[in-house]
């Protein structure tokens, strides 16, 4: 089986610049799995387990023992990078349904999504559909 949106694994972010995370850490795939399957490249999230860190909407709690990871861990929805899949070392684990789901609300805060859907709905305002899209007049 290949790599599926929620699985854990070790990546070397290496090199960065400023602020972003780096070094050889967990990252949690967040790519749908159809890009999953056909991309050379993978959307990541870094994972830390540094504590004291300030909580975001935007961060999500790991408990060491659900996930595989070695210690009490913190998804940053903020550090949102795509990664070659070169970058990735070992598998971890995978997320459960429910912490997903959480995951998936923080992105949307993340990129200001939750904003756009409740303003606009899930499909945009008034409009046609293409492609599955629906798109503004």
């Amino acid at each position: 089986m290949g790599i599926r949106k929620g699985d854990i694994y070790y990546a070397d972010l290496t090199p960065v610049i400023g602020s972003e995370q780096g070094g050889v850490r967990p990252v949690l795939i967040i790519q749908n799995d159809v890009g999953n399957r056909f991309s050379p490249t993978v959307i990541a999230a870094a994972i830390t387990s540094r504590q004291g860190k300030r909580i975001l909407p935007t961060h999500i709690r790991l408990e060491d023992d659900l996930q595989g990871l070695h210690n009490n861990s913190m998804v940053l929805l903020e550090q949102i990078r795509t990664i070659d899949r070169t970058r990735l070392r070992e598998y971890i684990g995978r997320l459960n349904v429910n912490t997903m789901h959480e995951i998936d609300h923080a992105i949307a805060v993340s990129f200001g999504l939750n904003e756009i859907l409740r303003r606009d709905g899930a499909y945009g305002n008034r409009g046609e559909r293409r492609g599955g899209m629906k798109w503004r007049r």
